[in-house]
């Protein structure tokens, strides 16, 4: 149950259209004041003063990555109910949300269709890793994308030493921050474009690791073959490769997991030199992606010849 004065106090912070709007925005992900800014077309200002009563109340928390200042709703149970509650009862035909989400868009800032999804999506792709990880930690870890932090905790637990890529610095702050929270350590490299998907400079310095993680669940402009080329010249001899990949990307079709995608993956693992030791679909809600685990292919040709 919940005391009548914390009631009180949410139905004051919540009871005005900006704040409401505001609350509709953040059930889909954590956004910067800069991000909620835009969506509701107001000022600066005026939008940090809202979500000062919204934190106030506690709808919503904080949270500092590097420069950044992020906005999400609460986690408290009782603030979650309620705020379940509130914004459930939302059309989102509404006007006013509709145009919230299409400035959104406009900006290329697009909300997760359904953040329980993304967090269930999330958890399968860390908990894939740690079921294939076999016994033993490998001495290093590269993980290129940190965009899925349970996947990027996951595998941080595969080595004693870990490196991570990634690909905005947006992206590194965010994983940061997570990192600072759940007491783990990863040093965090920033390449600025994922069409280098490992760095010039990382490439170049010779280092090589017994584990590579590639979260390529981000939208890509560069192709698998280049990934999967940049790992294999990191990728220690012998070493493990993991690779998440959106199955829409290898020609798949709504609805359920085909077989000509799993197969394409398994080709293209082929020709870049992998062999692929498993496969698996994962799906949560609309999110399809395929998961891979795959070892240098000399190393099986060499354990066929012992």
């Amino acid at each position: 149950m919940t005391e009548a004065s914390n009631l009180v106090a949410w139905l004051r912070a919540a009871g005005e259209p900006t704040r409401l709007r505001l609350l509709a925005l953040c059930t889909q992900r954590e956004f910067s004041v800069s991000e909620l800014t835009l969506a509701v077309g107001q000022s600066g200002p005026r939008v940090s003063r809202h979500l000062k009563i919204l934190c106030a109340a506690g709808l919503l928390t904080r949270l500092r990555c590097g420069q950044w200042v992020h906005y999400r709703l609460a986690q408290d149970p009782a603030a979650a109910r309620f705020l379940q509650a509130l914004v459930g009862d939302l059309d989102p035909a509404d006007p006013l949300l509709v145009s919230d989400r299409g400035r959104m868009r406009a900006a290329g800032v697009v909300p997760a269709a359904d953040p329980t999804a993304r967090a269930r999506l999330d958890q399968a792709l860390g908990a894939f890793v740690a079921a294939s990880a076999g016994a033993g930690r490998a001495a290093s870890a590269l993980v290129v994308g940190v965009q899925h932090h349970a996947l990027l905790a996951s595998a941080i637990r595969l080595a004693l030493d870990c490196t991570a890529i990634a690909h905005s610095r947006r992206a590194a702050q965010a994983a940061g921050a997570f990192l600072r929270r759940e007491g783990l350590s990863c040093r965090i490299l920033c390449t600025g474009s994922a069409d280098e998907p490992v760095g010039a400079d990382l490439a170049r310095s010779g280092a090589h690791y017994e584990a590579v993680v590639l979260d390529r669940l981000a939208q890509q402009t560069a192709p698998l073959s280049s990934w999967l080329s940049a790992a294999r010249q990191v990728l220690a001899s012998p070493g493990r490769l993991w690779l998440f990949e959106r199955h829409q990307s290898l020609g798949a079709s709504e609805g359920a997991l085909p077989a000509q995608p799993l197969a394409r993956l398994r080709q293209l693992l082929d020709e870049a030199g992998f062999a692929c030791e498993r496969l698996s679909p994962i799906r949560a809600g609309r999110e399809q992606v395929l998961a891979a685990v795959a070892v240098p292919a000399w190393a099986v040709r060499a354990a066929s010849v012992a």
